[in-house]
């Protein structure tokens, strides 16, 4: 019997990695290595030269690949402890929008014409995925200028066919922040949150190495940290056995 495969599409955290401005960074420290925790435990004087380590992490809650809860934008809206499991896990598709050019917006047709592209139709609590391949310099300065976002029509449009969850390998959902200034648009995808319920992922990782637009499923179960604006995921592509 086959297995599924796994294609991982989760950032790796670590410090110094470029982040969303004002967002806290990661900080990943060693505490105590194994030798210092042989002693600390006191297990040394039994010989034991050699104990598991265990390290510290200070991090901002929208750092790697997250999930923004409804309360990041509506006041008094569930905060991340209060994203619904069953909009984490389900069908997945891909949307191809790897042709659009840095700050542009992702409009509603555009977002209609991909679907087409991919050959399904939406079915409510499909989980959406936004490709725009700013995840291959993810490491580089312009992962945080150098990609488009979503509009507010194409976050209704997708609100419509009843999809909660949605996701952008990008380090934003929106255009890039000076782009929102630009425009004197800010976070118009962020806040269709005002109005309705939905969630959407950033800095997904690996959707151009899903080799399919649909029929695989999509896990991003979120860490229930009570109050928090956003849920770190492990976001993963299940695709059938073979």
């Amino acid at each position: 019997m086959g297995r599924p495969r796994l294609i991982d599409l989760t950032m790796e955290i670590y410090q110094g990695m470029p982040t969303y401005p004002s967002v806290a960074k990661p900080f990943v420290h060693e505490l105590e290595n194994h030798e210092q925790m042989a002693r600390s435990t006191g297990a040394w004087q039994y010989g034991l030269t050699h104990a598991p380590n265990h390290c510290v992490i200070v991090s901002g809650d929208h750092i790697g690949t997250h999930l923004d809860s409804w309360g990041h934008v509506k006041p008094g809206a569930p905060r991340a402890e209060g994203i619904p499991l069953e909009y984490c896990y389900g069908p997945g598709v891909v949307l191809d929008l790897s042709h659009f050019a840095p700050g542009e917006a992702i409009g509603a047709a555009d977002v209609k014409d991909a679907l087409a592209a991919s050959g399904h139709e939406l079915e409510p609590l499909d989980i959406v995925l936004i490709r725009t391949d700013a995840a291959r310099y993810r490491a580089e300065p312009r992962y945080l200028t150098d990609h488009p976002g979503m509009s507010g029509e194409a976050v209704h449009w997708l609100l419509d066919r009843g999809i909660k969850v949605m996701g952008i390998d990008a380090i934003g959902f929106d255009v890039p922040f000076a782009r929102m200034f630009e425009r004197r648009v800010f976070w118009e995808a962020h806040m269709v949150m005002l109005e309705r319920e939905y969630y959407h992922l950033e800095n997904l990782v690996n959707l151009d190495q899903i080799p399919v637009s649909c029929g695989f499923t999509v896990s991003v179960l979120p860490i229930p940290y009570r109050g928090a604006s956003a849920a770190p995921v492990r976001a993963v592509a299940i695709l059938p056995e073979d």
